[in-house]
């Protein structure tokens, strides 16, 4: 198996690293009630997906 000959500098690899940060997830607004959700996903707070009720939620 072959092995590096030398070190690797901090700057290379910083440099690949550098796409390695954590992102916020993706927060899109529901066309029914105006709340935060994900993208397509339905909506945890009103039960609609692309405008049409999909899923029962309980008023509590």
């Amino acid at each position: 198996m072959p092995n590096p000959k030398r070190r690797h500098s901090k700057a290379r690899t910083a440099k690949r690293r550098s796409h390695n940060a954590l992102q916020a997830p993706a927060v899109g607004e529901c066309s029914q009630c105006h709340e935060a959700k994900p993208p397509h996903r339905v909506c945890p707070h009103c039960g609609y997906y692309k405008g049409r009720q999909v899923r029962e939620v309980d008023e509590s």
